[in-house]
């Protein structure tokens, strides 16, 4: 057996014990794919993959929407020729993949159960460990997604379900209904998280640790900045990665994401980065390791999702997993330097009850180190 490299978490509240460094797939495909940017061919993804497998990854998370079906086409055809059931997958169902189908879209029961059989057969399996809602759907009752959900249970072709991009209330009622009609519960939650990135911690992710709902932080070194390869007052190039493509393209009014204009001229980015650089000269890591590392020691965290285009950012991004960590004073200079402005009326609760014996302060707001 192969010497392991990576430290395993379990996965919410169940048996399953993923590597806390989760392989990402939106990079993998090419034609058009998540904001145009372009992705690894085929050859160059299997790859990836086979050195994530190396280091004693088992977790792998792809959607329907990348590549329209490429991603999950290209991590199928690496599958067929793997045991199977020594890798945790993980994928999505929501956005409009087929626009000459009006209801191939959002998540009625008709579509989730279209979605997860050509998700099935693009990923040559017959089940998946984790399907997730990737964003709440105003139109379709949430009972009728939750139900075609647990009958995807029920039937095998899902293992467990989960959610991404939702608001606080939104999970709350997700874990509300399931444990009233006595379904399977959700059991993790994928959410745009990072130092740069936390305003989560205020709502989602204490209702994650009621109930035992494991987080998945995407965007982990918020696009590339995290890093440390960008430079204030330096625009990025259009090729380097993709706050490089929204430099370029944000002046056309294309993107609805953070701008490179904001995050240039956001001091606390740029506060963030002179730590992060700080923090890792001293302990001979990169700026990007220290970022995820700062992730794997929330406790809130069951794994972190890292998208990579190359080998060299896969193996600088792995030696993030063990073999080191953050010491506890680390962590705390970390959090109050991204610390972000705390929104009423989360700052009259935390004001009204600091001090007080017993007060509920949410663990993963003030920085709890995991072993």
């Amino acid at each position: 057996m192969a010497e392991l490299k990576v430290d395993y978490n379990y996965l919410g509240r169940t048996g399953l014990q993923v590597s806390n460094l989760c392989l990402g797939t939106m990079t993998f495909g090419q034609g058009p794919g998540a904001d145009d940017l372009p992705g690894c061919n085929e050859e160059l993804s299997h790859r990836i993959l086979d050195r994530y497998v190396e280091w004693g990854g088992n977790f792998i998370d792809t959607a329907d929407c990348y590549y329209n079906g490429g991603s999950e086409s290209v991590v199928g055809n690496w599958l067929k020729k793997q045991q199977r059931d020594k890798y945790i997958l993980a994928t999505k169902v929501f956005v409009w993949t087929d626009k000459s189908n009006i209801n191939s879209q959002g998540l009625t029961r008709r579509h989730i159960v279209e979605s997860i059989e050509k998700s099935l057969e693009r990923l040559n399996t017959d089940y998946v460990d984790l399907y997730q809602m990737h964003s709440w759907d105003y139109t379709t009752p949430i009972r009728e997604t939750l139900l075609t959900f647990n009958d995807l249970i029920r039937c095998g072709k899902i293992r467990h379900a989960g959610c991404s991009n939702v608001t606080g209330w939104q999970l709350q009622q997700i874990v509300d209904l399931n444990r009233e009609l006595d379904l399977n519960p959700f059991i993790t939650l994928q959410q745009h998280y990072s130092l740069a990135s936390r305003t989560d911690e205020f709502e989602s992710f204490n209702v994650c640790k009621l109930n035992g709902i494991g987080v998945l932080p995407w965007s982990p070194l918020k696009g590339g900045t995290l890093s440390g390869k960008y430079k204030r007052g330096e625009k990025p190039d259009l090729q380097d990665g993709r706050l490089g493509w929204v430099a370029e393209n944000e002046k056309r009014g294309t993107v609805s994401r953070p701008s490179w204009i904001k995050t240039d001229e956001d001091q606390r980015v740029w506060s963030i980065l002179a730590t992060l650089e700080k923090i890792a000269n001293s302990k001979g890591k990169s700026m990007a390791q220290v970022a995820l590392r700062w992730l794997i020691q929330r406790d809130v965290v069951a794994s972190v999702i890292i998208g990579v285009k190359n080998l060299e950012q896969l193996n600088n991004n792995m030696a993030a997993s063990s073999g080191w960590k953050l010491t506890k004073s680390e962590m705390e200079e970390l959090n109050e330097v991204s610390m972000p402005e705390i929104p009423y009326p989360q700052n009259q609760i935390f004001r009204l009850n600091h001090g007080r014996k017993n007060n509920f302060l949410p663990d993963c707001f003030v920085g709890d180190i995991v072993d």
